[in-house]
């Protein structure tokens, strides 16, 4: 195969050196990462090589201009491949191959029935919606088939990003580059991008590497406040460490899952999640025990609905430290001022103040290390380990939820029903991580003092 990024090496080809078997492959990352060139300059080796058969498309494509034509043509001359021909809306080649090029708003009707492709292609895929891609994704049916996924990062919401980024399908191939990767670029763009890094990080961060904005201003928790928490415990001059929590979030019921956040002091140090329905209520509490008992741990956990009777459960092992967290419950420290206001008066529950009092938390530590302001202790600081399984979705999950208010006027967090009309998933990582850092909400590190249960 030609040799295009060699930073992409192991996105095509495993450690044996045989190609990587996938139905779907995902690049996504900043400008100027070569994403584009690296799939047109392999696609039209393929074709070159194999009779192939290949629909490009994007959302939006008025022209033929507007679509990837150019950067496959160019990508053909470059490396000088032969046998194409270069027609007005379409490349072919003499052993067969041809490549389509179709917009899909514009041409949705030819492309459900566009029969026989070996590769799709879409460009900009972070415009797609889920209803497009349930079209498009039953049309390329050819056995061994692949479909290819390049995109900038637009909104952490998006149907992409939730679909693949966080939630990725089996089979499926990803890979995130950033101009960091691109050996191509040259000084004068390095200089550019310099610049807008230093002017504002924010914009760096989501145009050159590939961070997915928040909704908008209104969620509770904004991504650049989350990314400067990986592994700020390694940059932090005390020391982070302390009591352990388990947060423990326990399915609903249907495609929800069970997730768990394991608290060392102020660092998160890990969070995952597993498939597990109410008939196995009592297995899934064992986990977390086994989980905390390893870790010396105390656990927190979601207690209204199905996780109600988990505090019943873990005693009866002969388990009793931990808390139960009713996210509806009455707040903690209830005369206490928030930003003037007596916190039963701000908050509307005890979630919302848990997930206000971590996104404080958060924002300190961006402070401290953008803005250079160390007058905080380590209890007014978050760090999370980068070591954390696809810790993507865990940043995603924290940064989704906006703010709501409720009848008084009292803050309170989006509810999953919201989430669910925006097409979002429940956050159960999300809420395991909150709960694990609860205690905040008291001036004791001992679980027991949270008392939010009475177990």
């Amino acid at each position: 195969m030609a040799t295009l990024n060699p930073n992409l090496k192991d996105f095509w080809i495993d450690d044996s050196g045989k190609l990587i078997q996938a139905r779907n492959r995902v690049l996504h990352g900043g400008r100027a990462s070569s994403k584009s060139w690296e799939f047109a300059g392999r696609i039209s080796q393929i074709a070159q090589e194999y009779k192939t058969r290949v629909l490009c498309v994007r959302r939006f494509q008025n022209k033929i201009k507007e679509s990837v034509y150019t950067l496959i043509k160019d990508q053909i001359d470059n490396f000088e491949f032969g046998g194409y021909k270069k027609l007005a809306t379409t490349i072919e080649h003499e052993n067969g191959s041809e490549f389509v090029f179709y917009g899909i708003e514009r041409n949705i009707d030819e492309i459900k029935s566009f029969e026989g492709a070996d590769v799709l292609w879409v460009e900009e895929a972070h415009n797609l919606t889920r209803e497009q891609w349930e079209i498009l994704e039953p049309t390329i049916r050819k056995q061994g088939s692949e479909i290819w996924l390049s995109f900038n990062p637009r909104l952490v919401t998006d149907f992409i990003w939730q679909n693949f980024i966080v939630n990725t399908p089996s089979n499926t191939v990803v890979k995130q580059i950033n101009y960091t990767d691109n050996p191509f670029l040259s000084d004068t763009l390095k200089e550019k991008i310099e610049e807008l890094k230093v002017k504002d990080i924010e914009r760096y961060n989501h145009i050159y590497l590939g961070a997915p904005l928040s909704d908008d201003d209104a969620v509770i928790i904004k991504r650049s406040w989350v990314e400067a928490a990986i592994d700020f415990h390694l940059n932090y001059d005390g020391n982070m460490q302390g009591a352990k929590v388990v947060g423990y979030d326990v399915a609903d019921s249907g495609e929800d899952k069970n997730a768990v956040a394991i608290c060392d002091g102020t660092i998160i140090t890990g969070c995952y999640e597993w498939q597990g329905g109410e008939n196995e209520l009592k297995k899934s509490a064992d986990r977390v025990r086994i989980e905390a008992i390893k870790r010396n741990a105390n656990v927190i956990y979601d207690s209204i609905g199905v996780g109600a009777h988990t505090g019943s459960t873990l005693q009866a092992s002969g388990f009793n430290n931990f808390a139960g967290f009713n996210a509806g419950g009455k707040v903690m420290k209830p005369t206490y001022k928030y930003n003037g206001v007596k916190q039963r008066e701000y908050f509307s529950n005890i979630k919302a103040q848990a997930w206000w009092l971590v996104a404080d938390r958060l924002r300190n530590t961006y402070d401290y290390l953008h803005n250079g302001n160390k007058n905080y202790s380590s209890d007014e600081l978050i760090s999370i380990s980068s070591k954390i399984d696809n810790i993507e979705s865990l940043i995603a999950e924290l940064t989704t939820p906006r703010r709501d208010f409720d009848k008084a006027g009292r803050v309170k967090v989006e509810s999953k029903d919201d989430l669910k009309k925006r097409d979002v998933k429940s956050p159960n990582k999300a809420d395991a991580f909150i709960m694990a850092l609860s205690v905040s909400l008291t001036n004791s590190n001992r679980v027991s003092d949270l008392n939010f249960t009475g177990f």
